[in-house]
């Protein structure tokens, strides 16, 4: 309906205006595509874009990685010694022989369990140092801070072979000068079995507990201040903040440095191999990655030392799946 003004002209004569136009409807928005949605790929389409961020990375992981595990398995299963290098034999497939030869020898079992408890102590040791010193360096002044810093970056960055070799000299039983300070005398730390573990033990947490103490202090500095001062002011001990407050909040952190450290400190070789001159006396001091090379290029059965790093592999794989999956279960964020 139309409204018409009457208006009254000069003289009397009334006179009708223009019809108001009738005013237009109000529009109704426009609904908006929901977000991440694309032109033609709908979802689907960033699905796959984190994938083809990572395709570069995967190729290269895939050449460095994936070819040689197939070699290692691949040799693992075939009747490969110095005969067969040298042409002077055929190779042959033998199936999991290898892997029965393998579990059925007594030593390998012993290596095997070695293995497990010295890498074990090796990576509670590490995460013990390198979260005690974080918080510490949470609490010291700027310069002692920078020292200690300094000190372990340079720890960390010192190659695992020079390391060693300092290390032997330093308990030596002539010329360390460890065995003046504490008065052992001639006492030597590679003759014994236990003694050279715990001295391998001392240069492997020196080594590793510099990225374990970086990464947490790291996460420590992140957690919001106000959360510590409240644990403070609630009479929190510094140890009860760090096991109610701290360390849940850095869990996922100290999963990382967990499984960094058990595959670092598993398939330890140099520090065993330089310290106790090739697995200590009589083979006492052995690993599974001493083990192997000894299989392998001392004894030429490079089948046997191939298969027991395909065992290194899949307890590795088994432990890193089963970890990942336990707190998975617990409902953390990894």
């Amino acid at each position: 309906m139309t409204h018409e003004a009457t208006a009254v002209e000069p003289g009397g004569h009334p006179h009708k205006s223009a019809p108001t136009p009738p005013s237009a409807p109000r529009s109704t928005p426009t609904p908006t595509a929901p977000p991440g949605a694309t032109r033609g790929g709908g979802r689907h389409g960033t699905r796959w874009t984190p994938w083809l961020y990572l395709a570069p990375a995967l190729v290269v992981l895939a050449a460095l990685l994936a070819y040689p595990i197939y070699q290692l398995g691949l040799i693992s299963f075939l009747e490969y010694t110095q005969a067969q290098v040298s042409g002077g034999q055929p190779t042959t497939f033998k199936g999991l022989d290898n892997y029965r030869t393998l579990f059925a020898d007594s030593q390998f079992r012993q290596v095997l369990v070695t293995t497990v408890v010295f890498a074990a102590c090796c990576v509670v040791t590490t995460l013990g140092v390198g979260c005690a010193l974080a918080v510490l360096l949470t609490r010291v002044r700027a310069l002692p801070r920078l020292v200690l810093l300094l000190a372990a970056l340079g720890a960390w960055a010192t190659p695992a072979i020079t390391g060693s070799t300092v290390w032997v000299f330093l308990f030596d039983p002539d010329y360390g000068p460890v065995n003046r300070l504490l008065g052992l005398g001639d006492f030597s730390w590679t003759y014994g079995r236990y003694s050279a573990f715990a001295l391998v033990l001392f240069e492997v947490v020196w080594c590793s507990f510099p990225f374990v103490m970086v990464t947490v202090y790291a996460g420590i500095k992140a957690i919001p201040s106000e959360v510590l001062e409240a644990a403070s002011l609630d009479g929190a001990s510094q140890w009860r903040t760090w096991r109610s407050v701290i360390a849940p909040m850095l869990r996922p952190i100290l999963i990382v440095v967990t499984i960094q450290s058990i595959i670092w400190d598993f398939k330890v070789f140099t520090q065993i191999y330089v310290m106790t001159a090739g697995g200590g006396i009589a083979g006492q001091n052995l690993v599974l990655n001493v083990y192997a090379y000894q299989k392998a290029f001392a004894s030429s059965q490079y089948s046997l030392g191939s298969a027991i790093g395909i065992v290194m592999l899949l307890i590795l794989l088994t432990v890193t799946l089963v970890h990942l999956r336990l707190m998975r279960r617990q409902g953390e964020e990894l």
